[in-house]
């Protein structure tokens, strides 16, 4: 039952989301404080927190958890395992350190802009720009929906208001105070987001429904693929073990090609930083996506409760009304941190693309640092309101569902820029025309793949006349084969055609190089300093 004290704790959230605009307004006076938080970048915690916070959102705890939650049963907690092992810490330690020095040394402030530079085409700077704002779009309202399933079924509020009410909010402290002010609430929020999803997971285990036996919910696993079968009269959506190993690998490899989580990378301080936010991100994922995905595994001893409920993006919140008053409103907040954090890492990477990539880049390259600045605050609120507008239609027409809608944005940009971005940084061959082919074909084949061939596997439904009506039903599995055919042809191409400038490239490369050759000379002179100091005290001390 919802009371005041639930409203309450939704209304401190508000201010404290406010109080840290005001904080951080004198935060983002350039587009270099606006963007990157400054020169002194953001220790690891925070890059950590930012990181995680963008990861996950509405669409893990509504749309993912209870779509997949309850048709894999627990086979779904893989989904989060995967999300810790491959999207935190692999991605951490192979990209991390790389982004940073390479974007550094480069001086790319976006992932358009890293491209231009790193491949030598303001093209591909253009289009890269144009892909991201275009499909960043879907995923933006794709949270909005998620909040709106909530605020439906718990609170009894018409989800157009919510969606209204969380994207003036999230315009306040993100137009006033940039990434500073995301990456500062991205942390508080952070901390709401791991004590809610624990609190969440001990209120449902000890629900009289369940009452900490799983052992029926176990005794439903096959073992072979663990997958959860409690329907097995019929087929469900997803309900094999190639549409469980899609959903890993489209969540867990679609981060690392994907402009808001890379950019987390841009603003880490330092090494230490790098280190600390490895082991701090895989942490704080395993908690948040095996807390996610184990909630709406236990959907199954609560579906009788709710028989006439047959969307899957309104399971989880049924669930949440039969928690008791107070907690509601805590486990709301924890929805809402989870949802503002990625909308407005969202809103600044596709606002910046646009900003620095097209206008300064292209309309106007002699526009001043203030004038950018401001270009790209008002192009946050656009961005915002775009996305608004397309989750308010996806509630009226029903074009799509929550997941869907993430799993198109999510493969298409991975797809096109998931090759061109992590051989880029690896391998100093890759060249032009190998990125153009990932761009441009990964958008082919997605188009190919949904509207020409379709693809009908278990019910995924793809063809041209229920796409539309289903949602795109089929997209995780084409963003992982978008995403094997970017790396594969950004590779295969790269043998057969000519690398960038040979000066470009060792720009890119050979300074990283100096930087590490400099911090290891460092940290030998002070390793050798501290003997010194040792072997003195033990003499004087002879």
């Amino acid at each position: 039952m919802i009371t005041w004290i639930d409203f309450v704790l939704l209304g401190l959230y508000a201010l404290g989301m406010i109080g840290i605009a005001i904080y951080t307004h004198n935060r983002s006076k350039s587009v270099n404080d606006f963007l990157l938080a400054g020169k002194k970048g953001l220790n690891g915690w925070m890059s950590a927190f930012a990181y995680g916070t963008t990861y996950f959102s509405a669409v893990i705890f509504i749309g993912y958890a209870g779509k997949f939650g309850s048709a894999f049963g627990l086979a779904s907690i893989w989904i989060g395992v995967g999300n810790a092992i491959i999207g935190s810490l692999f991605a951490w330690m192979v990209l991390a350190k790389r982004t940073k020095n390479m974007t550094h040394n480069l001086n790319s402030k976006t992932m358009p802009d890293f491209f231009e530079k790193r491949y030598g085409s303001q093209r591909l700077k253009l289009v890269s720009a144009i892909i991201i704002f275009i499909f960043l779009i879907p995923y933006s309202a794709s949270v909005y929906s998620g909040l709106s399933a909530l605020f439906e079924t718990v609170f009894r509020v018409e989800g157009w208001i919510i969606m209204i009410a969380l994207a003036a909010l999230t315009a306040v402290y993100l137009f006033f105070g940039g990434y500073f002010a995301t990456a500062l609430s991205d942390f508080i929020q952070g901390i709401i987001m791991l004590c809610g999803v624990v609190a969440m997971v001990i209120f449902f285990l000890a629900n009289s429904y369940v009452g900490w036996d799983l052992s029926e919910l176990m005794s439903n696993v096959d073992l072979n693929l663990f997958i959860f079968d409690h329907n097995p009269s019929g087929k469900w959506l997803y309900d094999d073990g190639m549409s469980l190993m899609s959903l890993i690998l489209l969540t867990s490899f679609g981060v690392w090609a994907l402009p808001q989580t890379v950019h987390k990378y841009y603003a880490i301080r330092d090494d230490k930083a790098i280190k600390q936010g490895t082991i701090v991100s895989t942490a704080f994922a395993l908690i948040i996506g095996l807390g996610a995905y184990f909630t709406g595994a236990l959907y199954y001893f609560f579906k009788d409760l709710f028989p006439g409920v047959l969307n899957p993006d309104y399971f989880v919140p049924n669930m949440m009304t039969l928690i008791p008053t107070g907690l509601i409103g805590v486990l709301a907040v924890l929805i809402l941190s989870a949802s503002m954090s990625t909308l407005s890492s969202v809103s600044l990477a596709s606002a910046s693309v646009v900003a620095v990539d097209i206008y300064k880049g292209k309309i106007d390259k002699k526009a001043s640092d203030k004038k950018v600045n401001w270009t790209m605050r008002i192009l946050c609120l656009v961005f915002i309101v775009i996305s608004v507008v397309l989750a308010v239609l996806n509630e009226e027409f029903g074009l799509s569902a929550i997941a869907y809608m993430m799993g198109l944005s999510w493969g298409v940009l991975a797809g096109c820029f998931i090759g061109p971005f992590v051989l880029g940084l690896l391998w100093k061959k890759v060249s032009r025309p190998a990125v153009w082919t990932s761009v441009i074909g990964c958008l082919v084949l997605t188009a190919t793949l949904i509207v020409v061939f379709g693809y009908d596997k278990n019910n995924w439904a793809c063809d041209f006349g229920r796409a539309l009506q289903d949602g795109f039903g089929c997209s995780p599995l084409i963003g992982v084969i978008c995403m094997v055919f970017s790396m594969l042809s950004t590779f295969v191409v790269s043998l057969f055609t000519k690398a960038p400038d040979a000066a470009l490239v060792e720009t890119a490369f050979a300074k990283a190089k100096v930087e590490e050759t400099a911090e290891r000379t460092k940290e030998t002179a002070q390793e050798t300093a501290q003997e010194k100091t040792q072997e003195k005290e033990v003499g004087e001390t002879a």
